[in-house]
């Protein structure tokens, strides 16, 4: 999933998030994350389900 990133590499990146924005806003980080992965699935499947009904009037 994140290539070629190892484990070092991740704790220093959390180190560094943690330093920047505090442990009070690190949940809402998080949350708005979330937020956003869900919000870019349903887009996605939303547009894969556009192109199926497009395929599907094609074959017709």
């Amino acid at each position: 999933m994140f290539g070629n990133i190892g484990m070092s590499e991740l704790l220093i990146i959390l180190i560094v998030v943690l330093l920047l924005f505090g442990p009070k806003k690190l949940p809402e980080l998080a949350r708005g994350l979330g937020r956003g992965i869900q919000e870019f699935k349903k887009a996605a499947d939303d547009v894969k389900k556009e192109l199926n009904v497009q395929d599907a009037f094609k074959e017709k």
